[in-house]
C-alpha cells in the first residue's frame, strides 16, 4: 500500500487548528490521530509491510497533521535507577525511574502494571528526593532557546503548544493510587509540597518562554480519573491542586493562550467545573466509554468547552456499520466547532487494519474537502 495523500485544504495547519478549536469558520477538520498500542506495530500487516515502527512513522504514512509541542523538564532529575529486583515465573519485579516498585509481564505485552510499592512513603523520603531531583535552578530546567526559536517562529504554518506538565498525576505515579490516598490522609503537608514544587517548576519555565513566543495552545497530563470518577481526594483537589491550576492559567491567559487541554482519562465530569474555572477548557483524547458521548458534555457546558478525540474505539472494533453510525453522530459536533474527532485514545490491536482504513476513508469523506 502506498502512503496516504494529505487531505485537500485551503488553510495552513495553524490557521485551521485555531479556527476549528475557536468556533470560527474552517475549510475542513484537522486530520490527526492519537497513535496505537505497541502490539499494533507488531501485528498489523499494513505496519509490518511498510516498516512503520512508531507513531511518527504512522503519522507520516497516513499524512496526519499532529500539532507540535514544547515544554520544560518538570520531572525528577536525576530519576531513580531502574533495576530488576526479582524474576518470577511470568513476571519481573523492578524499580521504575519514578521510584515505584512494579511487577510487569516478562513477555512485554501491554497491560496496566501491578504496583507493589513506592520509594517515597514518608516526608523524610520526599525531602531527600526533592533536594536531589527537583532542584529549580538545575541546568536541565533551563529552556533551549536556540531550538525554541526554530520551532516557535512567528511565521510558522503549524500550531505549537506549550506543555504545562502535571500537578498531581505524576505524584500519583510516584506514590501509587493507594499510596497517594494514604499520604493525603497521613501527610497532607508532604503532598501539598509535592504539588507546589511541581507548580513552581512549571511556572519558572512559563515565565521564561511565554514573553518570547506566541503559542497556539497549552497542554497537560493528569490521568487522575477512572470510570467511576476521580482517583484523588476531592477536598484535597479543590484546596491544593485547583489553586495551582489557576496560577498557571493566569499566566497563560496573560500571554494570549486561551486553549488548554489536559490528557485525563476516565470520568472527568466531577473535575470539569474546576478545570474550566482554572482555564483547562479542552479534554483530550476524551474517552467515551468511561464518561459520555461528547455531545452530552457540549450540551451541558456549551462553547466554554472544547474536545479533541471522542471517537469511540469500541465502534472501530465492531466494524464498518458501527463506524459509519458513530461517525454520523459526530457530524453536528464538527459543524459547530470546538471539536476535532479522532480515536478516543491509542487505537488497540483489536481493530483490524481493514476497519481502520475504512474509518480513515470515511472521516475524510465526511469532514474533508471533496
Amino acid at each position: 500500500m502506498e502512503p496516504r495523500k494529505p487531505w485537500k485544504g485551503t488553510m495552513t495547519q495553524r490557521d485551521r487548528f485555531n479556527a476549528q478549536m475557536h468556533y470560527r469558520s474552517f475549510d475542513r477538520t484537522v486530520n490527526m490521530e492519537f497513535g496505537y498500542w505497541r502490539e499494533n506495530y507488531l501485528t498489523w500487516d499494513i505496519f509490518l509491510e511498510n516498516n512503520i515502527r512508531n507513531e511518527g512513522d504512522a503519522n507520516r504514512f497516513f499524512a496526519f497533521e499532529p500539532p507540535a509541542g514544547v515544554g520544560g523538564h518538570y520531572e525528577m532529575s536525576p530519576a531513580f535507577e531502574e533495576k530488576i529486583l526479582e524474576e518470577r515465573e511470568n513476571t519481573i519485579v523492578k524499580i521504575e525511574s519514578t521510584g515505584l516498585i512494579t511487577e510487569i509481564a516478562k513477555d512485554g505485552h501491554s497491560s496496566i502494571p501491578h504496583y507493589l510499592g513506592s520509594s517515597i512513603e514518608t516526608p523524610e523520603d520526599w525531602k531527600a528526593v526533592k533536594e536531589r531531583s527537583f532542584v529549580r535552578d538545575d541546568e536541565c530546567r533551563k529552556p533551549n532557546f536556540d531550538w525554541l526559536d526554530k520551532i516557535c517562529a512567528d511565521d510558522r504554518t503549524y500550531p505549537v503548544g506549550i506543555s504545562c506538565g502535571s500537578l498531581i498525576g505524576r505524584i500519583r505515579d510516584m506514590l501509587t493510587v493507594e499510596g497517594l490516598a494514604y499520604a493525603i490522609a497521613d501527610y497532607p503537608e508532604m503532598v501539598e509540597d509535592m504539588v507546589e514544587t511541581r507548580c513552581q517548576l512549571i511556572e519558572d519555565y512559563l515565565d521564561a518562554v511565554l514573553p518570547r513566543y506566541h503559542f497556539d495552545f497549552a497542554t497537560g497530563w493528569e490521568d487522575i480519573c477512572c470510570k467511576n470518577g476521580p482517583l484523588v481526594n476531592m477536598d484535597f483537589f479543590k484546596s491544593v491542586v485547583f489553586p495551582c491550576y489557576k496560577r498557571i492559567g493566569n499566566k497563560l491567559h496573560k500571554h494570549g493562550v486561551d486553549l488548554w487541554y489536559t490528557d485525563c482519562d476516565g470520568d472527568v465530569r466531577p473535575l470539569l467545573p474546576y478545570f474550566l474555572e482554572a482555564g483547562i477548557n479542552c479534554l483530550f483524547p476524551y474517552e467515551v466509554n468511561s464518561c459520555a458521548h461528547p455531545a452530552e458534555l457540549f450540551a451541558e457546558f456549551g462553547k466554554d468547552l472544547h474536545i479533541m478525540g471522542g471517537f469511540d474505539k469500541m465502534q472501530l472494533i465492531k466494524g464498518k456499520d458501527a463506524i459509519k453510525a458513530y461517525m454520523k453522530t459526530l457530524e453536528p459536533l464538527v459543524a459547530r466547532g470546538g471539536y476535532i474527532p479522532f480515536c478516543d485514545h491509542r487505537c488497540p490491536p483489536d481493530v483490524t487494519p481493514e476497519n481502520y482504513l475504512y474509518y480513515l476513508d470515511l472521516k475524510e469523506k465526511t469532514f474533508g474537502i471533496e
